[in-house]
């Protein structure tokens, strides 16, 4: 693999839609031997005809050439029960985001990772953003002192994320899928955990709000409150023409400001008195995040590197955003801690 990285495992692509196909893309730049099953004729038909590998029609099929490594890249509401199914072929397993829509059969599969001692990673791209590394490294160097508050934001407008398809077909739309917003930008919810550390209690408003014809909450404001006591906000909605994805963070020296639009960190230091900026590297991509997602998997495999964010973590970011669907629901805070 380039890189000087090797991987003899055989990888199993199950789901190919546009997620499964980037990570197909991605796996065959890595020289990854790689296999696909798609529950639907006409995407195995366009894998096949796209990246000629070899694709099966039956996921029996798929087991029974003994592949070593499962990506899971199916609507949420599958994940588990598929997973299952890899786990108990003894297969490591990458698992795309969010780990489920909900808590049932979690804890199985947990068990049966545990029990096996399967790698695991469940989608966490965001993570390797060159930005939020960026970010993330100021934070752990005290370069803005003790967090108050931060305040992240995302925003699309649904039918433009696959302007070739029925936005109302696809998962996002439909409430036996698992879509809706809170589940689907839980990449957000992630990051500022990754960031800001434990969240003790969730509080949030959310609902169908605009014209889009979706049975699932198209716009949601979360409040966290941390362990250390910090706050944070978390918006995220299917409505906004013009994407936006922000973050920023306040401490008690200094500040943080990330866009991903204009590729940028500004960091505010009290110390130096001044504003630095840090742009994305020159030249860098959105698929970069994905294929440095998929090389940190591999030595994960390998035992070079431990998980960004494996099934047991992935489970506390499953329960904040259930938590926040919850509150939602019920108008109430929910604690996560001690309940």
């Amino acid at each position: 693999m380039s890189g000087g990285m090797k991987s003899p495992k055989r990888f199993l692509v199950i789901g190919c839609g546009s997620i499964g196909k980037r990570h197909l893309g991605n796996l065959l730049a890595l020289k990854a031997d790689v296999m696909a099953f798609d529950i639907q004729e006409a995407p195995r038909r366009e894998v096949k005809r796209k990246f000629d590998i070899e694709v099966v029609d039956r996921l029996e099929e798929a087991w029974e050439r003994n592949p070593q490594v499962a990506l899971i890249a199916v609507p949420t509401s599958l994940h588990v029960a598929l997973a299952l199914q890899a786990a108990k072929h003894g297969c490591h397993l990458f698992i795309e985001k969010p780990l489920s829509d909900k808590l049932e059969g979690v804890d199985q599969l947990l068990n049966s990772v545990r029990k096996r001692a399967l790698t695991t990673l469940v989608g966490c791209n965001m993570r390797f953003h060159p930005g939020l590394v960026k970010v993330k490294r100021i934070l752990e160097e005290g370069g803005v002192g003790r967090v108050v508050a931060a305040r992240v934001e995302v925003g699309q407008y649904l039918p433009d994320w696959h302007p070739r398809e029925d936005y109302r077909m696809g998962y996002s739309a439909r409430l036996e899928l698992g879509g809706g917003v809170i589940l689907d930008a839980i990449h957000e919810i992630d990051y500022i955990r990754w960031m800001l550390g434990e969240v003790e209690s969730v509080a949030c408003f959310a609902g169908k709000l605009s014209h889009i014809d979706i049975e699932t909450e198209d716009t949601a404001a979360i409040l966290l409150r941390f362990l250390d006591g910090a706050i944070g906000e978390v918006h995220m909605d299917y409505v906004q023409r013009a994407h936006s994805r922000t973050c920023h963070i306040i401490g008690d020296e200094g500040t943080i400001l990330w866009d991903y639009n204009t590729g940028e960190v500004r960091w505010y230091s009290v110390a130096k008195q001044e504003w630095q900026t840090f742009p994305n590297p020159p030249g860098w991509e959105t698929n970069q995040m994905y294929i440095d997602e998929m090389k940190h998997f591999i030595k994960c495999i390998a035992g070079d590197e431990k998980p960004l964010l494996d099934v047991f973590d992935a489970t506390r970011v499953l329960e904040i955003a259930l938590a926040a669907k919850e509150s939602a629901r019920k108008g109430s805070v929910i604690k996560l801690i001690g309940r």
